[in-house]
């Protein structure tokens, strides 16, 4: 095969790879955004029932205890098991978010993996030559 046919069909090779890379990256893309959308709304739920049902509780135990002479204890301590579980909800949060993996992680792996054949196939090409050139 001569070098003339083979940088001809280049232009050809470089636009399927990359059109097969950004439909990689826009299936990522939509997967992530999807993903994202079903969390937020079942965390915004989630939070919602949560935040009542604590009220409700509150509520329920604030009566209990009001006749008797131990109302702001037990108001005192529902207080700091509610600010314990904050802050333990906030931690897990935190340690979720960097310990998860980086968005487009395939594509990005795949792309690497292009330049690294991409750069042996020009290691190889700059030691022969090319008779019929």
């Amino acid at each position: 095969m001569s070098l003339r046919r083979s940088l001809g069909g280049l232009p050809a090779s470089l636009l399927g790879l990359m059109r097969t890379r950004l439909e990689l990256l826009s299936l990522e893309a939509a997967e992530e955004k999807s993903r994202l959308i079903v969390l937020l709304c079942l965390a915004a739920a989630a939070l919602l029932c949560l935040a009542l049902a604590l009220l409700v509780f509150t509520a329920a135990i604030a009566v209990a205890c009001w006749p008797t002479e131990h109302r702001y204890l037990a108001l005192a301590c529902l207080g700091g098991l509610y600010t314990v579980i904050g802050l333990a909800l906030l931690y897990k949060v935190r340690r979720d978010l960097a310990e998860r993996p980086a968005p487009f992680a395939a594509t990005l792996d795949v792309l690497g993996r292009d330049v690294a054949a991409l750069e042996q196939a020009g290691r190889a090409d700059a030691g022969r030559t090319d008779p019929e050139a």
